[in-house]
């Protein structure tokens, strides 16, 4: 994936740049053009020699919510005459990170067993964001496999205190 990396970075840069006015507006498009540019059915249709840039620009402007700004437009118009509609989801994560890093903040995920009330959530990002010594932005994911108890990723570093990962600890503590 560090060719997809690599592609990706002056893009989210760019965009960084140019989008220094309004990053939290140009976020929400950029996170919505990432979601449909990974379906594979999209992908497809802008790899075939007979779809032109025009009708890949015109089908991906058409099937994403939100209003595309003008810079939205000339955005995806340049990702896809360039042919990178497929380093999109990476665009939007680097353009995320350098987001972040200016506002000090980081995303993390909680994995959880069970749906997560408001009131815990908020008392768990308080705990998190003591532990991990910035703001975070939380998204919860569920993961039935974890039995209980949750497991935050933050960055490439991972705080598991899940019920299955005291389970696996047991059993490499009885099989040692």
């Amino acid at each position: 994936m560090a060719e997809l990396a690599t592609i990706a970075r002056p893009y989210a840069e760019a965009l960084f740049k140019a989008t220094q006015a309004d990053l939290s507006a140009a976020a929400v498009w950029l996170d919505e053009l990432a979601e449909v540019a990974q379906n594979s059915q999209l992908q497809q249709f802008a790899g075939n020699p007979n779809s032109s840039n025009n009708q890949v620009f015109d089908l991906v402007a058409g099937v994403i919510k939100a209003a595309l700004p003008e810079q939205g437009k000339n955005f995806l118009r340049t990702v896809i005459d360039n042919g990178r509609l497929a380093a999109l989801p990476e665009i939007a994560a680097q353009f995320r990170a350098l987001k972040n890093a200016q506002g000090g903040f980081s995303d993390a995920v909680v994995y959880s067993a069970f749906p997560i009330d408001a009131a815990a959530l908020a008392e768990v990002a308080a705990s998190l964001e003591k532990r991990f010594g910035r703001k975070l932005n939380l998204s919860v994911e569920l993961d039935a496999e974890l039995i209980g108890g949750i497991r935050v990723v933050v960055g490439d570093e991972v705080l598991d205190t899940s019920v299955k990962a005291r389970l696996e600890q047991m059993k490499v503590a009885l099989s040692a």
